[in-house]
């Protein structure tokens, strides 16, 4: 869908991109390891499988979300950024 959108909007100037966050420590994952419906065996399992053997934060995400809304980032378009700790690769 971005690439489509990327495709046609882009005549106008409009850069479409997206972040695909991989786990991450906050929000969500964080209630369900508080209430333990993530026990640590299966948090371990996942983080065995992020190369960088850490999960993200929402302060990872929002860092990719700045930099592809930059002027940086003025020449990327149809793009998905993995912010996953090389969970995807």
């Amino acid at each position: 869908m971005i690439r489509a959108l990327a495709a046609e909007e882009g005549r106008y100037g409009v850069r479409a991109n997206s972040v695909a966050p991989g786990m991450l420590s906050d929000g969500m994952a964080a209630r369900l390891i508080d209430t333990g419906e993530l026990d640590s065996n299966a948090l371990q399992v996942t983080m065995d499988n992020i190369p960088l053997r850490r999960f993200g934060t929402a302060a990872d995400i929002a860092e990719a979300v700045a930099f592809l809304v930059s002027e940086k980032a003025n020449f990327i378009s149809g793009q998905k950024l993995n912010v996953d700790g090389g969970y995807s690769v």
